[in-house]
Formats: C-alpha cells, structure tokens, sequence
C-alpha cells in the first residue's frame, strides 16, 4: 500500500522537474553508473542530485553501494508519481504548442432544410469571415432532417447543426440565433387568394387542404394547426412550398423564405393576424468532448455577425 508522501516543497519548478528527470534516468538505467551515458553528467553529480532531490522530498529513494541499486518502497512510489506529473507536463507543453499552429482539417456544419439561405441566418457572411481567420480549415455544408441534424452532433459526426428549437436534448448545447416569423400562404390559383377577411373566411381556411412537415416543432406550431385539415406532409420547404404554388394547398412558412413570391403576387398570407407562429433557430453543439478550436472560432465569428 503506497504511503501518504509528505513532500517538504510547496511548489514543483524547474530545479525539481530537473532532479525528477535524473532520478527517472537513474532509475530506468538501473543505476547511477549506467545513466551517466543518457545524462552525459558524471555519477558524483548524479548522486548529488539524487541526494537533493531525497532532501527536498524528505524521503529515501534508493539504496546505492556494493550491494547495487535498489528502489526503496517511497522511491518506488515516488517514480510512479513522477512519470504522470512528467506525461501530464509533456501534454501541457504539446497543448500550449498546438494553439500557436494554424487550424486545419474540416469543419462539419448541418442546417435543418434551406435555413441556411435564410437572409436573417448570416451563414454565408460568417463563412466569409471565417475563412479568412482559418484559411486551412475546409467548411463542408449541408442540409438534413431535424432528427438527423440531432443525431449527428450528437455522435460527433457534425461540429454544429442548425435547426428550429423545438425540445432540449441531453449532450447539446442550444445558442439563440435569430427568430423566424411564419404565416399561412396560399397562391394565386388557390380559391381563397382572393377571399375578403370575415368571419367566413377562417371557417374556409379550416376547411382548406393543409401541407405540413410532419412534425410540431413548438407547442406553437401544434396550436395553429390543430383544428386543420392536415391533408399532406412536405418536411422540406422547398417541397411545401411546390405543394401551395400548385393552388391545392395551404401551409405555414417562414416569411423571409417566401417574400419574394409574396412581392411578385403567386403568394398571399391569410389572416396574417390570427394565423402565424414564431420558430427560434439555434445553434446545436456537443457539450462533452473536447473542444474543438474550430467550431468554437466558427461560431463566434457567427454570433458577431448576427
């Protein structure tokens, strides 16, 4: 059983890392005699370190004489110690060293459908930006499902997803980007794009075939479209928004996503007062691992951008 070492120094600085690493020498050499080659000092001064080092931990390390060199209980517990302090130093020095390189490799970052082409989102600028800070660092960009963004970080196969947030998952961190506002569309083929606000007019909507994507990603979103005729499901915008341009359905969308169809006249809000929802957008990250200098400059360069 390893004794409680009382060492007498307060603090380990060079001088003691110095005496660590001859006793470690002396030790794996086998003595005094064999390490004087690997230390290239002669054996009065390696003994004399070894003595300084026993004085400054209070403890006898070794035997030395005619009987050979042996470690003794302390000693032995002692070089144990010594070689983690001496990996642990070496892993710091390889650490400290590692930020003064240049980053490379790739950067892993996943939207959840076409948010990344939302102007609000500022993915593109923060690319920019980004790639003059890292210019070895290589963005690979693409979009997938909600669950698989999820999924993904979480299992480190992505560095950072961007999605709606819609529930809060053991192992991800959640940041606020920005806030969509969504409303109810319908195009110019659809019956009720021209349809005066009455009273009769929600009773319509309602009754009107509605494209959806499947899932509720707020409590929100399940509220507006309860009492609908949920007639379709079209996860993607890109699909939905193909479903209500065809004039046989109605769906939510994000408006920023949709002005410009709005500004030509193919699409027309409903009741824009009554029949709308807010998404949050988030960042998702992993939060255990290690971290990872690339994503964390990634997003703060995002997050001053926005």
């Amino acid at each position: 059983m390893k004794k409680d070492l009382k060492v007498r120094l307060g603090q380990v600085g060079d001088y003691e890392i110095r005496l660590l690493k001859v006793f470690k020498a002396v030790v794996e050499s086998g003595g005094f005699a064999a390490a004087e080659g690997g230390l290239n000092i002669g054996r009065s001064t390696i003994s004399t370190h070894i003595a300084n080092l026993e004085d400054r931990l209070n403890l006898k390390l070794c035997f030395r004489g005619r009987s050979g060199f042996s470690l003794t209980e302390e000693g032995a517990d002692v070089y144990e110690l010594m070689k983690t302090l001496l990996s642990a130093l070496e892993g710091f020095r390889s650490g400290v060293n590692a930020l003064h390189v240049s980053l490379t490799g790739e950067l892993r970052v996943i939207a959840s459908d076409t948010i990344c082409m939302d102007p609000q989102s500022g993915l593109s600028e923060a690319i920019a930006r980004f790639s003059k800070a890292a210019p070895d660092v290589n963005v690979l960009l693409d979009v997938k499902s909600l669950s698989d963004i999820e999924r993904m970080v979480l299992n480190d196969e992505a560095d950072i997803g961007l999605i709606p947030q819609h529930r809060q998952l053991s192992g991800l961190d959640y940041r606020p980007l920005y806030v969509d506002d969504c409303h109810l569309y319908c195009s110019r083929t659809h019956p009720l794009y021209n349809a005066k606000s009455s009273p009769q007019l929600l009773d319509q909507i309602l009754s009107s075939k509605v494209v959806h994507a499947g899932i509720h990603t707020s409590p929100e979103v399940g509220a507006q479209l309860a009492d609908m005729n949920k007639a379709a499901i079209s996860y993607f915008y890109e699909a939905r928004l193909v479903m209500i341009l065809s004039g046989a359905y109605i769906g939510f969308m994000p408006d920023a996503y949709v002005q410009r169809y709005v500004d030509e006249g193919d699409l027309r809000a409903l009741v824009p007062e009554a029949k709308h929802y807010s998404l949050e957008i988030c960042t998702i990250t992993r939060t255990y691992g290690r971290t990872k200098r690339a994503r964390e400059l990634f997003l703060e360069h995002w997050a001053n951008g926005t």
